[in-house]
């Protein structure tokens, strides 16, 4: 695949973020899309800023935890685009907490969204994929699924999943010699609103976390988006995003599982920083 110009692409969760800025991205370049996010507001304002761009845009309330909706929304999308050539498994979430910490429910949410979405995409799409003769799938990971970080448990497990899957699905179209390249995109820190938009377990104090996420000097969206976009077209294997998905990727590959030295005691700092009541507000004053 060369470019995106007259190509059909999907994304869901692409009410905003990383979603919303491939959007825009895609539509300058003359994609067409079809976009969808559980949020109704967000994904009204990507398709209005991609029809700005003019893009050929579908957009559709989704959630992607539903198999059965996932499985008919891509035939409505083959229906009326006839061709899909990239499909963006992009929706996520996230939760903050200690494993002791984190109910069962919460785990069920992380990994129905960030995992069983990218399954239920990929299952949907694939075989319109393949039909194109040229597709590509796209499933974002992490960072936390390259390396595991305390109080991270569910996501990194979520995101862990995602770059098996995508890893082995990959070698299984290349042993089976179908049209379609997929690839599997590493964020590090991105200047999105994921983290406000985040659950947390009881004992973690919101604000600090919004605060501690804020302060991260991650790449804007639309830097994440085209590093994504420009390995895609590249054929990458993996697209890692950001210096620091560099430099975990090269930490975990020199130090193996001696990486957890470094990034547990970091982990654990982290956690205590954003425990509710915050430390600060408990020293007696002087």
């Amino acid at each position: 695949m060369t470019g995106y110009l007259d190509r059909t692409a999907v994304i869901t969760g692409a009410g905003s973020g990383i979603g919303q800025a491939l959007a825009r991205r895609l539509a300058a370049a003359g994609a067409r899309l079809a976009l969808s996010d559980i949020d109704e507001i967000g994904l009204a304002e990507t398709v209005r800023q991609a029809k700005v761009l003019g893009a050929q845009v579908r957009s559709d309330v989704v959630d992607v935890r539903d198999s059965v909706r996932m499985a008919n929304y891509a035939q409505t999308i083959r229906a009326q685009f006839g061709t899909v050539h990239l499909m963006f498994n992009n929706a996520g979430t996230t939760f903050a907490g200690s494993v002791e910490e984190t109910e069962l429910a919460d785990f069920e949410r992380v990994l129905a969204v960030n995992f069983w979405g990218v399954v239920n995409g990929t299952k949907a799409f694939l075989p319109h994929l393949i039909a194109s003769g040229d597709g590509h799938l796209v499933n974002v990971s992490s960072v936390f699924g390259l390396v595991g970080f305390p109080g991270q448990g569910a996501y990194s497990a979520s995101k862990f999943a995602v770059r098996g899957f995508t890893e082995a699905l990959r070698m299984e179209l290349r042993a089976a010699h179908r049209p379609v390249r997929v690839t599997c995109v590493i964020p590090g820190g991105v200047k999105t609103g994921i983290v406000r938009n985040s659950h947390a377990a009881k004992g973690i104090d919101l604000s600090a976390l919004v605060e501690s996420f804020d302060r991260d000097p991650g790449v804007t969206a639309d830097t994440a988006a085209r590093v994504i976009l420009d390995g895609v077209r590249a054929g990458r294997a993996q697209v890692l995003v950001g210096r620091d998905a560099l430099v975990l990727e090269l930490g975990r590959r020199l130090l193996g599982t001696g990486y957890q030295r470094i990034v547990g005691p970091i982990g654990a700092r982290w956690l205590e920083q954003v425990r509710a009541p915050r430390r600060d507000l408990l020293r007696e004053p002087k």
